[in-house]
């Protein structure tokens, strides 16, 4: 089986963030491959492949493997500048990016996350949950879990707030105004659709389509968009890991590199190119490094060739390089 385009996603379905991703293809009418993935560790189809990098989503083009997914985004948006979704304005673009950062970094999916009931069954699972204290470095306990939620729902509800009050208030049906949903939309969507589509994950007396009418008929038509761009798609090629590791090593595409040459001079961090190097991210997922050969460091990602000629993509932002002796072992 081939993969479309050259794209692999992997990724499990009810990953908020992989949506992000599947949703941008959908809407971008973009065919691709998928390698489902289970929700914790181990993920043997990516150890085959010498990533250690653990969060969900990763995408392949070519023998280029992207961690992160606004970097994820942003080379996807290189590679296929003519596909659908009118292209931004420059200040459409500089909203988009704010958006993005207020709902990852501003702490708007930590504080979603932190919300979910106790009682929920997935929250009960002690393969999950200590999958989760790894991933987070905090107790996933019932007791911490229930003393992080009245708190964690105080910052949701003012998240629902914002765009109720915001950028919805105009009664507008996209963020931007657009005719269409567009990358803006997917970029501030996500956690408040994880949420509402949790059903049980909100007190409907802090919110609901009553104290929230305008974000709850934004998700309603955003699904109904969705549902109407997959129409148009044909569904993505699923592939087993062995399918996965085989295409990828034999990618058509040796290497999809996009922007500026390597740019290694006045980095604060000195490193040169050749240098083996360690790089993961500091917010999550930090116990899990990604080791190679630096061939890449500019002002927007780092990138490393591993053992197996494969090169991976980290971002720069909350992400850490550090240069390692050949021969010491990697700390996962």
């Amino acid at each position: 089986m081939s993969a479309p385009n050259d794209i692999i996603l992997f990724h499990y379905p009810f990953s908020p963030f992989a949506k992000r991703v599947v949703w941008y293809l959908t809407l971008r009418q973009i065919p691709y491959a998928q390698c489902l993935q289970p929700a914790t560790l181990p993920r043997p189809d990516l150890s085959q492949l010498g990533i250690s990098y653990r969060r969900i989503p990763i995408l392949s083009l070519g023998k280029s493997i992207y961690c992160d997914t606004r970097l994820i985004l942003s080379k996807l948006d290189a590679a296929f500048p003519h596909s659908n979704l009118s292209p931004p304005s420059v200040e459409q673009t500089a909203i988009r990016k704010l958006l993005e950062s207020w709902t990852i970094d501003g702490g708007i999916f930590a504080r979603a996350a932190q919300s979910l009931p106790p009682d929920l069954p997935i929250m009960k699972d002690a393969t999950f949950t200590k999958d989760r204290e790894a991933y987070t470095g905090r107790s996933w306990s019932q007791e911490s879990v229930s003393a992080l939620r009245p708190e964690a729902l105080v910052h949701i509800r003012s998240a629902f707030d914002e765009l109720e009050n915001g950028l919805l208030a105009d009664g507008r049906a996209w963020i931007l105004n657009t005719a269409e949903p567009g990358s803006a939309d997917i970029d501030t969507i996500w956690p408040f659709h994880w949420l509402i589509g949790l059903k049980v994950a909100l007190p409907k007396q802090l919110i609901s389509s009553q104290s929230h009418p305008r974000v709850f008929a934004w998700c309603d038509r955003f699904d109904e968009a969705i549902k109407r761009a997959k129409a148009s798609i044909p569904k993505p090629v699923t592939l087993k890991g062995e399918e996965a590791a085989s295409f990828i090593k034999s990618a058509s595409l040796p290497h999809v590199e996009f922007g500026a040459d390597p740019v290694f001079e006045g980095d604060p961090t000195g490193l040169k190119p050749g240098m083996m190097v360690e790089s993961w991210p500091t917010d999550s997922g930090f116990r899990n490094k990604d080791r190679g050969k630096l061939v890449k460091l500019n002002k927007q990602e780092c990138v490393i060739e591993n053992e197996m000629g494969l090169r991976i993509h980290h971002p720069r932002w909350n992400f850490r390089v550090n240069r390692v002796e050949e021969g010491r072992e990697a700390k996962l």
